[in-house]
């Protein structure tokens, strides 16, 4: 924003924060159970008052870290997902989409968490690899005629089983299709079917089929018009449908469950099997698979718009290896459930009545329109996600036509992690294209996560996560902004190491001292550089002040952060602090024109580095600018390259430096100390011009 803004650009980075439903509310209602209380204790309303406190405290602590770190956001602008003017937008797109059939409500199977006790969408489920077992059970024929082996890896569900499968084109089961088996433990009848999705290498090639309590098999019940058994409650407990089962844990259950197995001799073979278990990304709790009554996004014709936008290049992924994420998991998209068992969040606008009427309204109706009788809301509230779905275009006023929106949408570039990706980025493309017409960005730059020093995620349960505020306090805002920023490379990961942290703070030093040392020898104001009086080092040091303008410019257009702060550090360090300021030493010690002439170009370097240097450390760059120039360095014009200088003769000059640094090492002489050296040049060539330069810098 800072580097667009200096080079004439109208620049907005509009802030704001999502109202995070589920984590949210998990967090005070911790709080509440250490007061030995719950939200149904205190009502929806005072719970959710609770909630906008919490919400209060923990906005105020993002909003100081922001601040303190130094975000160039208008802050007068600042938004949240349940203000009046983003609420305003998620019931007009929810109510759009209701009218276009493209979002339903129905029975359907969900990921549900027992803990967190509602429904969740694919993507909020976190698929963990741990050791489990594979368990082999012998399922009799009806007939006595023998029996089928189904090996599983959920066992408890086998109290909901409505059928076996195995796959139509597996000549070892070909002629029990149609037949029945009667279930161990139950002894209740269930059909054997064929089915194409059946793995006849997975186990025995025969599976059981819990339409209740696993979505593919869901999908199967449909295609067989199986019933569906529910054996496991919301709370992850046995229901009644289990037997003697009901009221234990589901864990519980299986291992009492394999004992009667074991017991009865149903029970072939136990095997050690890797599983990929679904675990709720906000408490970790393992999701139950469970038929519930939901509100769902079609996504099929909403996703094709926005693959589309992204192959012909309306939107860039930055790099580019991130549109496969995205790519995959649109073409694999189902619908999205989008209702959640929660009270803090935007609640559905769908209202019922007695008479059996469902009404989704953009007002809140005051009666039944069909009966006139009372209406009751939907209790669910909508995925956070839904409506920072909306967030490019619901914050700059639509539904509304207004200014904000007409000059700001669609914007430039979103910058976010690879982690949400599906979460977020695909969502707002997919829904900015359907209420807008338009993709809601151009570019997608997708930065990695930090990480501690052992490349571990940073979390609360491995305490290493840190917050800026202490970084701040200790090595101030610029040396971690500038740390955070060198480590980076467009979509990797970075490890925050503190030795890290302190070189980026004795840069900082370095640009002090550097700054302090210019100011000492600036008197007044200094004339402009004339480029026919510059000495040997004056032009050698703008022709690599030209060269490091254009590579930071070009890293930043390429996105490219952590080269353009390479760029600027290499040439502030080593270049002009270096190099050329103890070569302007002999100018500032020579006459006065030589001496103004030093001062021209100390003095244009350094304020063309400091804007240089300002999108990356504002707080320094801004603090020597204001000893410097008058008004703000966020205000002025992004540096550009300013013609040819010919600087090579200073190279020569560098390399009779370093021979002579070299022999003094060699000899073990100090740095400091004054030698005698002899040069011998070729005079013809202008060599001699050279010697005062050569013997000031090495001294001899």
């Amino acid at each position: 924003t800072r580097w667009r803004r200096m080079q004439g650009y109208n620049c907005l980075w509009l802030p704001g924060t999502d109202h995070a439903g589920i984590a949210t509310q998990i967090k005070v209602e911790e709080k509440l159970r250490e007061e030995g209380l719950s939200r149904h204790d205190l009502g929806r309303e005072e719970f959710i008052s609770r909630v906008w406190k919490w919400k209060d405290k923990y906005h105020a602590r993002i909003v100081a870290q922001l601040e303190e770190m130094g975000i160039s956001c208008d802050w007068s602008r600042e938004r949240f997902t349940l203000d009046e003017g983003c609420s305003r937008a998620v019931r007009e797109v929810f109510v759009r989409l209701y009218e276009k059939g493209l979002i339903y409500q129905g029975e359907y199977i969900v990921n549900w968490c027992p803990r967190c006790q509602t429904a969740l969408s694919d993507i909020e489920v976190e698929h963990e690899e741990a050791e489990s077992s594979l368990w082999h059970i012998k399922y009799p024929l009806a007939d006595g005629s023998g029996h089928v082996v189904v090996a599983t890896t959920r066992p408890e569900t086998m109290l909901g089983d409505t059928a076996v499968a195995v796959h139509s084109g597996d000549s070892r089961y070909s002629q029990l299709v149609g037949k029945e088996i009667r279930l161990p433990l139950t002894g209740r009848l269930v059909p054997i079917i064929a089915d194409d999705f059946v793995d006849p290498e997975f186990g025995t090639g025969a599976v059981k089929v819990t339409p209740a309590h696993d979505p593919n098999d869901f999908e199967m019940g449909l295609r067989h018009q199986l019933p569906q058994l529910t054996v496991i409650d919301t709370e992850g407990r046995m229901t009644a449908e289990a037997g003697k089962y009901a009221g234990m844990d589901r864990y519980q259950c299986r291992k009492a469950l394999v004992a009667d197995l074991a017991a009865q001799g149903a029970l072939v073979k136990t095997e050690a099997h890797i599983n990929a278990t679904g675990h709720c990304q906000r408490c970790a709790t393992v999701v139950e698979p469970l038929v519930s009554k939901q509100w769902f996004v079609k996504m099929k014709p909403l996703a094709q718009p926005a693959i589309e936008a992204v192959r012909q290049g309306d939107v860039q992924f930055v790099p580019r290896r991130f549109e496969r994420i995205y790519f995959n998991w649109l073409e694999n998209i189902r619908d999205w459930c989008i209702s959640r068992q929660l009270w803090w969040g935007h609640r559905i606008p769908a209202w019922y009545c007695q008479c059996g009427e469902t009404i989704v309204a953009r007002e809140d109706p005051l009666c039944c329109p069909k009966c006139g009788g009372k209406l009751v809301q939907d209790p669910d509230v909508l995925d956070t996600w839904f409506s920072s779905a909306l967030w490019p275009f619901s914050t700059m006023g639509w539904p509304g036509d207004g200014e904000d929106f007409r000059h700001y949408f669609p914007t430039s570039v979103l910058v976010t992690g690879y982690d949400i990706i599906f979460f977020w980025v695909a969502r707002m493309i997919f829904t900015s294209l359907e209420f807008t017409g338009q993709a809601p960005f151009k570019d997608a730059y997708i930065h990695g996560l930090v990480r501690d020093e052992q490349g571990r995620k940073m979390s609360k349960s491995l305490g290493n996560g840190i917050d800026p505020l202490d970084i701040i306090k200790e090595y101030g805002a610029d040396t971690l902004r500038f740390t955070l920023l060198t480590g980076a490379a467009p979509g990797n990961d970075i490890r925050f190491q503190l030795d890290k942290v302190d070189a980026s703070r004795n840069f900082a030093n370095k640009i002090w001292n550097a700054a302090r040392f210019v100011l000492m020898n600036l008197e007044g104001d200094t004339e402009p550089v004339k480029k026919q009086e510059l000495d040997i080092p004056s032009r050698w040091i703008l022709e690599k002040f030209n060269i490091a303008v254009a590579g930071v410019t070009t890293n930043l257009e390429k996105y490219e952060l952590g080269e353009a702060a390479r760029t600027i550090y290499d040439f502030l360090w080593n270049e002009f602090c270096d190099w050329y300021i103890e070569a302007a030493k002999l100018g500032l010690a020579g006459d006065s024109g030589q001496r103004a002439m030093t001062q021209a170009v100390l003095k244009k370097v350094l304020t063309g580095s400091l804007q240089l240097l300002h999108p990356i450390m504002p707080f320094i760059t801004e603090e020597i600018w204001q000893q410097l120039e008058t008004g703000s360095i966020a205000l002025s014009s992004w540096p550009k390259t300013d013609g040819a200088y010919n600087g090579s003769q200073f190279e020569t000059v560098m390399e009779l430096v370093w021979a002579v640094r070299n022999i003094r090492s060699e000899l073990n002489l100090s740095p400091g100390k004054k030698i005698p050296a002899w040069l011998y040049v070729d005079a013809d060539k202008g060599y001699s011009e050279l010697s005062a330069l050569v013997c000031h810098l090495a001294r001899a």
